[in-house]
């Protein structure tokens, strides 16, 4: 099994949010964290337990995955029909977005820079405002082909 360990800040401020929620920080529910915070793009449950192996089982994943979602600790990104990914949520990893490859389902983080978030900012806030809307936040999911797939 791999140490997924959560850098120190992430892990103060998850076991805050927990708290204020009732919920304790299991063990479990760090490696879930820990995992996360190491991946360089959502995972799906089956795709964690693969990288956390042995340290937590199966049905308590799932049960890790639905209290930290619940807690507003892990966001949910549904990228493929039928198979959910999780991260954590922007307020504890920051503002990014997804490269998705469409041939096997891979999602990459993608941190666009400044000057392209300030651009990608702009269109967003036009887009709304012509619908008459009162956008609050925006993601982006580039879908194409990874390099494996290419």
């Amino acid at each position: 099994m791999e140490q997924f360990v959560t850098p120190p800040t992430i892990d103060r401020q998850v076991e805050r949010r927990l708290a204020e929620a009732a919920v304790r920080y299991t063990k479990g529910r760090r490696v879930v964290v820990g995992a996360l915070a190491q991946a360089d793009g959502p995972r799906s449950a089956a795709e964690l337990h693969a990288e956390i192996g042995n340290a937590i089982p199966l049905s308590s994943l799932y049960r890790s995955l639905a209290v930290l979602e619940e807690a507003g600790v892990i966001a949910p990104h549904f990228s493929s029909p039928g198979l959910t990914r999780y991260e954590l949520a922007e307020w504890l990893s920051g503002h990014h977005h997804h490269l998705v490859c469409i041939e096997c389902g891979q999602v990459q983080d993608l941190a666009a820079s400044e000057s392209i978030e300030e651009r990608l900012q702009a269109i967003v806030a036009d887009v709304a405002r012509e619908a008459s809307f009162a956008e609050v936040n925006h993601a982006l999911e580039i879908e194409g082909r990874c390099a494996r797939c290419a």
